[in-house]
């Protein structure tokens, strides 16, 4: 209980952290007119892998009382840094694109759950906000696993020259043993992005495909949440810490 509360601890610091220092731009994505269209079509697959709606939920559904709530942060191992740098300005770009987030999911009848978050990327000024709806079609037991499928939608605002949204749609499974949940999920995103302020540069739609896997752990009083995703040819990583019930 030590390790949940302390993993709690620092998974709340370090989003509240990456939220708060969001306004500072170091990293202003400002020159897109700079990019040929193929580097933006490959800046957008990146920003599909890292901005796409990420649930860290399991498939088995809450229940009409039930809720999920916490605090997440995600990281991206881009593809295509150089072009991210070119579109902003030369600027050092991390190898992974964080975002750090705050979500709810809850529970509502017929085995279906909604959820919600707002998200930050740090030193961009970029802002996301993001939902879900899902519905196990399979609730799961004692003995049988839940299957679920998730439509899921996020747009990215907060830099003027860009616009970008994605759309998810994924199967899920999940099977609980005593406190863990381990799931695995599969899906496709499709992103769309524009540049404004330019004709230069066409608008992009983008299909890739997802694979997920996680578990969740549930200690009562703490609930955390891991996950791996690819998206495309890129690899995301994130945690969750926060209360389940």
């Amino acid at each position: 209980m030590k390790l949940a509360l302390r993993t709690l601890l620092t998974a709340t610091a370090t989003a509240t952290t990456l939220l708060a220092t969001g306004g500072a731009n170091a990293l202003e994505i400002n020159t897109l007119n700079l990019l040929t269209q193929s580097e933006f079509r490959a800046l957008s697959e990146d920003l599909g892998a890292a901005l796409s709606y990420k649930a860290l939920v399991p498939a088995e559904p809450l229940g009409v009382i039930g809720f999920d709530i916490g605090v997440g942060v995600t990281a991206t191992e881009l593809q295509h840094r150089d072009v991210l740098s070119k579109a902003a300005a030369g600027a050092d770009v991390p190898k992974a694109l964080p975002v750090a987030s705050v979500r709810a999911v809850k529970g509502l009848p017929f085995n279906i759950d909604i959820g919600a978050s707002l998200g930050r990327v740090p030193t961009t000024g970029a802002t996301t906000a993001g939902g879900e709806l899902r519905w196990a079609f399979v609730p799961g037991g004692v003995l049988t696993p839940a299957l679920a499928v998730r439509a899921s939608y996020s747009q990215l605002s907060g830099i003027d020259q860009l616009k970008a949204s994605s759309a998810g749609l994924d199967v899920s499974i999940s099977k609980g043993f005593l406190f863990a949940t381990p799931y695995a999920g599969i899906g496709t995103v499709t992103t769309r992005t524009q540049v404004t302020g330019t004709t230069l540069l066409q608008k992009e739609r983008i299909h890739q495909t997802r694979v997920f896997g996680g578990v969740n752990v549930n200690l009562g009083l703490v609930n955390l949440a891991v996950e791996a995703d690819k998206t495309g040819d890129a690899t995301s990583y994130g945690v969750k810490a926060g209360f389940r019930f």
